[in-house]
């Protein structure tokens, strides 16, 4: 159980949270109208149409799915363990996400039904990245998870078990983080298209310079 949060895990989080949240609502607006954040609807979609017989439909939205788990494999060969520790090469993972998004927003720019995929695949890179910090798993790209673990904490505490605050201030801060991303993104969208996507792999290389900057810090506070 998180007992102290770290700045470094709450700030990473809610940065990670943001993207997720706003590469999302632009895939969500976009020519397909895909998910790319999660999988649980689109491999629902992809099993609807392979029953119906639509093929298609049935191809790209299982690539969607596939391009998330390519990218989560990507995470681990990268990162490594699951469990959240700095010095660990979040940095490079992030980089490669970066370039991900970038290609997704050439895609985008070209109507090609591959962005989603580069953008799925991003999305699982990052969500196996962090895993779990001090027990508790963390996940930037879906609430469905994080919304359940709000509730039992809650709930822990209508019981008189008391309240992790630190758990549910980070668990609270990934959801609004999310929230304002999709929004965010969603503004961005109708102004700039598919530029808006841009936005998203800057912001993700922005993230891993940070992450490498205060490795350097945290190493040379030491002395």
């Amino acid at each position: 159980m998180i007992n102290r949060l770290p700045l470094w895990v709450l700030v990473g989080s809610v940065m990670l949270a943001l993207n997720a949240g706003f590469i999302n609502s632009v895939a969500l607006l976009s020519f397909a109208n895909n998910a790319v954040s999660h999988v649980t609807g689109t491999a629902t979609i992809a099993a609807d149409a392979l029953v119906d017989g639509k093929v298609d439909v049935f191809y790209h939205t299982g690539a969607i799915v596939l391009s998330f788990i390519v990218g989560a494999i990507l995470s681990g060969m990268i990162v490594g363990q699951e469990a959240l520790k700095l010095g660990r090469r979040y940095g490079v993972a992030l980089i490669l996400e970066s370039i991900l998004l970038f290609l997704a927003w050439y895609a985008f720019r070209q109507n090609l039904v591959q962005a989603e995929w580069l953008a799925s695949a991003a999305c699982g890179l990052q969500n196996a990245m962090v895993a779990t910090y001090s027990g508790s798993v963390i996940r930037t790209t879906h609430l469905t998870g994080i919304v359940s673990d709000i509730g039992s904490s809650i709930g822990n505490f209508f019981a008189g078990r008391g309240l992790a605050i630190a758990k549910i201030s980070l668990q609270s801060s990934i959801f609004i983080a999310f929230v304002i991303g999709a929004g965010v993104g969603s503004v961005v969208f109708r102004h700039a298209g598919y530029d808006a996507v841009l936005v998203n792999g800057v912001w993700v290389g922005m993230v891993a310079m940070a992450y490498w900057v205060y490795l350097i810090w945290a190493a040379r506070s030491k002395f």
